[in-house]
């Protein structure tokens, strides 16, 4: 029995749960995010992360790189099977081609706590409308047709472009965790980043505007930066 004085939580009112993200494509006006699957996506992913010459896009993740298209092969056919971390090709509209990975994980539909990670795009993606519309893509599916309250992005607190582009998409800083993890022999300490959703409509309409063929001039360069876009919605929300 709670002590009448003692703080609580507040009640999270009619509360049965978020849904599983399915194994159904999202699709887009640059790009398509669709179940990983080998058969389909390894060859393409293999010679795009090839572009990747110095092993960079691997530095920080737990995976990586891969020397051959066998080594791929054996690492996706396990990862193109869970179901947690849930994973997603990239596929570039434009060539038909899948250029990147993202994941789903940490799954906890009962708390509505959902993580975007493995994010994984080869060079020829980075920097692109389709890589941010991609992680569009995933939040309007967590949040719009999942009913989850808390969306959440993590990256070693070294990787600088992780954390930049985690505030570019929207995500708050949360704090930092310090010897976190161990992984290819190193330590980390990992940056926690999220979106609530009660901080979702200004997000989502700050990703519609941006999107908006309005926004980008005939040579697909941007008007306005997304960033700056979040920030006017979020200014108006309040």
């Amino acid at each position: 029995m709670n002590d009448p004085g003692q703080p609580i939580g507040d009640e999270v009112a009619g509360w049965s749960g978020a849904k599983r993200p399915s194994r159904t494509s999202m699709e887009g006006q640059f790009c398509r995010m669709e179940p990983l699957a080998t058969e389909r996506h390894l060859a393409d992913l293999f010679a795009a992360y090839s572009d990747d010459t110095d092993g960079r896009l691997w530095t920080y993740m737990t995976d990586g790189p891969f020397n051959s298209i066998e080594e791929l092969r054996s690492w996706m056919e396990p990862a193109c099977a869970a179901d947690d971390p849930l994973f997603h090709a990239l596929i570039d509209l434009a060539t038909g081609k899948a250029v990147g990975m993202a994941a789903y994980m940490r799954i906890k539909p009962e708390h509505g706590v959902i993580e975007v990670g493995s994010i994984t795009y080869a060079p020829r993606l980075q920097g692109t409308s389709a890589a941010t519309e991609a992680m569009f893509l995933m939040m309007r599916r967590v949040f719009n047709e999942l009913g989850y309250r808390r969306y959440e992005w993590k990256c070693d607190a070294l990787n600088a472009p992780s954390c930049r582009a985690a505030e570019r998409l929207g995500f708050t800083f949360d704090g930092l965790f310090e010897q976190a993890v161990v992984y290819k022999g190193r330590n980390r300490d990992t940056a926690w980043y999220s979106i609530l959703d009660r901080n979702w409509p200004p997000i989502e309409q700050a990703y519609v505007n941006w999107l908006n063929a309005d926004n980008f001039d005939e040579h697909g360069q941007q008007n306005r930066k997304l960033q700056e876009l979040i920030a006017a919605e979020q200014k108006g929300f309040e």
